[in-house]
């Protein structure tokens, strides 16, 4: 049975199908019968990409991937669904494609959905660091940052709430000792992580500290990391994928967001962490295509980039603080082959590190 979901003023094909993340190719094949009817299932190729450490992607296509009409397959991760709202996930692929920033969404089913394949290089950490991709990527973010809310409705910030919601999330998870100190792991490797009380006054004191800085609410990715980049060298652009985290943000968490990820992910290297120059330069770019996509004067000033500079450090902070919550929840939850409790030390341990130097910093 097919039915459709409203998003964005658009109904969305849903077929009623549950794909079994084991076995994927005949719900798969099942699927492609009724959004590609002309394609033969023996002519069917599937490829499955191993990028991801949220959600099983897998590419479908009859001759080359690099033909127009492949479609992508996405597995839900288990237990996504507590903190991923898959229908605002929706509506955000079709905003975003509606103002040619991301790929056109050809249905939903019950565990996942199927989308249009972006061509191009999936960006690695070297490809990051490179001016002409770096300058894209900024120019990019700028576009997105500028897209207007549907009829000028006021939007608040999903940081606060967003993160309160993980922190529960952990609270209800995770073991604790008779003592209160929290642990993550199986018996034979057990890791000690930050108290609730601990994580509780960090996130209220993040709270305060951020609220007072005037950083726009704009329409935020909110999950940069370098394999949610598509490089298409042909075309000189870049375009931005999966949008399970996108919502309206301040602008210097996604910003500061992406430069944590220059870290990497499957071995976190805070030293690959860009230099103040690298921002810069980011940063003009930036500001430069935000300023253009708004309508206003392109001129940027060293003083603007010098302040958005620290708007980013702090909010950086307030990333590194998510995604080692976020990391404590897939060591609990995720069936993906991926250590996160490793990487939860790591976002963890650098936001402590960090928080003192960053919040000392002087805002204009």
């Amino acid at each position: 049975m097919d039915s459709g979901l409203v998003c964005a003023g658009k109904q969305l094909l849903h077929v009623d199908i549950y794909i079994d993340e084991h076995q994927p190719s005949r719900g798969i094949l099942a699927l492609l019968s009724r959004l590609r009817p002309n394609w033969k299932a023996q002519d069917i190729q599937m490829k499955t990409f191993t990028e991801g450490i949220t959600n099983q992607l897998i590419g479908c296509y009859v001759g080359s991937l690099l033909e127009p009409g492949c479609v992508l397959v996405r597995l839900y991760g288990k237990m996504t669904e507590l903190y991923v709202n898959r229908d605002h996930e929706v509506e955000m692929f079709q905003i975003l494609h509606a103002h040619r920033c991301g790929p056109e969404i050809y249905c939903s089913f019950q565990n996942g959905i199927c989308y249009e394949f972006v061509r191009g290089t999936v960006l690695d950490d070297k490809l990051l660091r490179q001016p002409s991709i770096y300058r894209l990527i900024a120019t990019e973010m700028g576009k997105i940052h500028s897209i207007q809310p549907k009829s000028g409705r006021p939007v608040k910030p999903v940081l606060w709430t967003k993160m309160s919601h993980f922190l529960k999330l952990v609270q209800s998870s995770v073991s604790s000792s008779p003592a209160g100190q929290w642990y993550i792991g199986s018996s034979a490797d057990l890791q000690k992580v930050p108290s609730f009380k601990t994580l509780s006054q960090e996130m209220e004191s993040l709270k305060r500290h951020l609220s007072q800085i005037d950083s726009p609410t704009v329409l935020c990715h909110n999950d940069l990391l370098t394999k949610n980049i598509i490089y298409n060298e042909k075309e000189g652009m870049v375009k931005f994928i999966d949008y399970e985290y996108a919502d309206y943000n301040y602008q210097a968490f996604d910003i500061g967001n992406h430069f944590n990820e220059f870290a990497g992910v499957n071995d976190v290297n805070y030293d690959l962490y860009p230099s103040w120059e690298l921002q810069r330069d980011w940063l003009t770019a930036y500001l430069e295509s935000y300023k253009h996509s708004t309508g206003r004067e392109v001129k940027v000033t060293e003083a603007e980039v010098t302040q958005l500079y620290i708007q980013v450090c702090k909010f950086s902070l307030a990333s590194s603080f998510l995604w080692g919550l976020w990391a404590i929840l897939q060591s609990r939850f995720s069936s993906i082959d991926f250590d996160f409790q490793r990487y939860a030390t790591a976002r963890l341990n650098f936001y402590f590190e960090k928080k003192e130097e960053y919040f000392g910093l002087a805002v204009n």
